[in-house]
């Protein structure tokens, strides 16, 4: 994928990736089996992703708006530390994180796709919104992925953010994805 100037020089000085859950890391519907329980359904690219940028040392961490027992144990297979849910005020959540990890908004990415991830999103150095986001979101976000949430957005942001800082894997060695 080819990127602007602009947003290559972001990205290299990311030092934190933060994303929300449904509508980004999943299609955004709401599952739930004959008892009542929700279901979500991950993409192993995404996940492959983040597990690179944590082996990298990239922090990843995670916002979202809803509780999900599925999701803290996904998040943990990948090795992700911050993980924070039920929050609403997304914005307390980011600027308590970044004093926590002693980083500024310049070294910060948010991928998004709701008015609820606006916030964050005006703060931080590099926005992107799913391909499928809101209106609003796309419009306020310094980048639009091509893929739709749930379906290899969280990728595509991982690959941007390794390419522009020059990071590789070694394949011999085994990732969680």
């Amino acid at each position: 994928m080819e990127y602007s100037d602009d947003i290559v020089a972001l990205a290299k000085n990311i030092k934190l990736v933060i994303f929300d859950v449904d509508g980004v890391l999943t299609d955004g519907g709401l599952y739930f089996t004959d008892d009542g329980r929700e279901i979500k359904k991950f993409n192993v690219k995404d996940g492959m992703g983040i597990s690179l940028l944590v082996q990298h040392k990239v922090e990843v961490a995670i916002i979202t708006g809803r509780n999900s027992v599925i999701v803290a144990e996904r998040m943990k297979s990948l090795g992700v530390n911050h993980v924070y849910q039920g929050r609403m005020n997304k914005l307390e959540t980011y600027e308590n994180l970044k004093i926590a990890l002693n980083i500024s908004d310049q070294e910060v990415a948010y991928v998004g796709d709701d008015i609820i991830d606006l916030p964050i999103m005006n703060r931080c150095a590099l926005s992107a919104a799913v391909a499928d986001a809101h209106d609003d979101v796309k419009g306020r976000a310094k980048l639009v992925l091509t893929k739709r949430g749930g379906m290899g957005a969280g990728r595509e942001m991982c690959d941007l953010i390794m390419q522009a800082q020059g990071l590789t894997h070694d394949f011999t060695q085994s990732a969680n994805q």
